[in-house]
């Protein structure tokens, strides 16, 4: 009996032995070990493996390149990894083979760059699978990705996070590693999901997710954007955009003052069944939305100093609020204008807070009333430094931004090149503004239209364009179907004075 309990024991450990060297040879062939699957700690995947939910309600990955980004997002969703897939920088072959082996592994894809050892050494990881060429790491065991992925896959993980890119195919290998940890991924091609409906969708219905956002186009903006789509802070016409998408048709003028444009020519209610008539009239001339807006001249430029020695008569806000209060009623857009002689934009637009602050009320500058410390009116053409308008603009998308409001028009009168100087240098990123050049000139027709080429060759990036119909100064005015078929490209504003 003991000699046949030996020989069985001698046995067994023959066959463990022979187990063993069969699974070192299975290792060896594939490439493949222990952490391939299974699942420890965190949300789930390898052994030894660990994701995170981001810390921040709000992230950008400030990168510049493809694996910063794939970087950051390992950063941002792994805190331990015992294994780690890197592949070559600009081989897309060989970052599709690594991608398909961290899938299966559960593990973090990082593209070669330098800050590779220091990502594998935060992660604590063992092994190195490289596809491609890559540059080694030091002190860690390196072997190629197999030629045939791992069969098992890793258990799969699930984030509350959502990962937006603009590019899912420039970012691929970044995209990759935030579904190996489970966020969600959006493309936003031009960093705003005020312009994607799926997207804006995706971010209300998960108001608590915390957001990554990759590439430094996304910073600036950001948060604003998110916020609006959240909250779902949309234009009095519709949308999340003031432009594009919108065209705007405006009587100009001041209220009670026929001498200073057509708005000015009759009563609160009767304005508002004339805007709506010039509206109606562009409905008909094609598709998309259709705005009646009223420009309302909120400080008048004036022929003398006044009290204040500033040559320009400030409008109170009481005067201006019933057509203003008509306007929200009935679905009219307010453009206030500011003509503001010699003192400066920034300090007009302030005393306008309070109606500022209201979701269908926007902001024009008149740098033809903009006077330097010595001129008058009508002596010269007023102009006015970029800088100045900068910091009006800084100042009005803070408070939009500040109050949750949709985003505003932010409109520049001119019809010379020396009233805006150096407009090469005009901000026109912010997101909470659309800004909107104005060629405002008046007379022949054939002057208009190489006013409105000048204005345009060079220009900055703006939202939009507008042009102007004087009714009693253009020879001839243009109807409403001239100014559609012969201004090119069709203003995004067209306002009556």
């Amino acid at each position: 009996m003991s000699v046949s309990l030996g020989l069985n024991r001698n046995l067994a450990i023959a066959c463990a032995v022979a187990v063993a060297l069969i699974v070192a040879l299975v290792v060896t062939l594939t490439g493949h070990d222990d952490d391939a699957t299974g699942s420890t700690g965190g949300t789930g995947g390898t052994p030894g493996t660990t994701t995170r939910t981001p810390s921040r309600a709000l992230d950008v990955i400030e990168s510049s390149t493809a694996a910063q980004s794939a970087t950051g997002v390992s950063q941002r969703f792994f805190t331990s990894a015992r294994s780690v897939v890197v592949v070559a920088r600009h081989d897309r072959a060989a970052q599709r083979r690594g991608i398909a082996e961290a899938t299966t592994r559960g593990v973090p894809v990082l593209i070669s760059d330098a800050s590779v050892p220091r990502e594998v050494e935060r992660l604590g990881a063992t092994t190195v699978l490289t596809s491609g060429r890559v540059r080694a790491v030091p002190g860690v065991r390196t072997r190629p990705v197999p030629e045939k992925p791992a069969t098992s896959p890793a258990t799969e993980r699930s984030s509350d996070a959502i990962v937006l890119t603009r590019s899912r195919s420039a970012n691929a290998v970044a995209v990759a590693t935030a579904r190996i940890a489970g966020a969600t991924v959006l493309q936003v091609p031009d960093a705003d999901p005020r312009r994607s409906a799926s997207v804006a969708k995706t971010l209300r219905s998960r108001p608590d997710s915390p957001v990554v956002a990759l590439g430094r186009p996304f910073a600036r903006n950001l948060a604003y954007t998110v916020q609006v789509v959240r909250r779902d802070v949309r234009q009095p016409a519709g949308g999340f955009l003031a432009l594009p998408g919108k065209r705007y048709t405006a009587m100009y003028g001041h209220p009670g003052a026929p001498q200073l444009g057509v708005l000015g020519e009759q009563g609160v209610s009767d304005s508002v069944k004339r805007v709506e008539r010039l509206a109606r009239k562009y409905r008909r001339l094609g598709k998309g939305t259709v705005v009646p807006t009223f420009e309302i001249i909120a400080t008048i430029a004036s022929g003398g100093p006044g009290k204040d020695k500033n040559y320009s008569t400030e409008t109170p806000v009481s005067k201006l609020e019933p057509l203003v209060d008509a306007a929200a009623k009935h679905g009219i857009y307010v453009i206030l204008d500011l003509q503001p002689g010699r003192t400066d934009f920034l300090t007009q637009a302030k005393r306008y807070r309070s109606l500022l602050e209201r979701p269908n009320v926007g902001l024009a500058l008149d740098p033809e009333w903009r006077l330097k410390p010595g001129q008058k009116h009508l002596r010269q053409i007023g102009s006015v430094k970029v800088a100045e308008i900068n910091r009006t603009a800084d100042w009005l998308a803070a408070l939009t931004r500040r109050r949750t409001l949709p985003q505003k028009l932010f409109v520049l009168h001119q019809f010379s090149t020396s009233m805006i100087a150096d407009r090469s240098k005009l901000d026109t990123g912010h997101a909470e503004l659309a800004t909107v050049l104005h060629v405002d000139g008046s007379g022949p027709q054939g002057a208009k239209q190489g006013t409105w080429a000048t204005l345009r060759r060079d220009a900055p990036d703006v939202a939009g364009w507008g042009w102007k119909n004087f009714i009693d100064e253009d020879e001839p005015m243009l109807t409403a179907q001239q100014t559609w078929d012969r201004v090119r490209p069709r203003p995004d504003l067209i306002t009556y004075q």
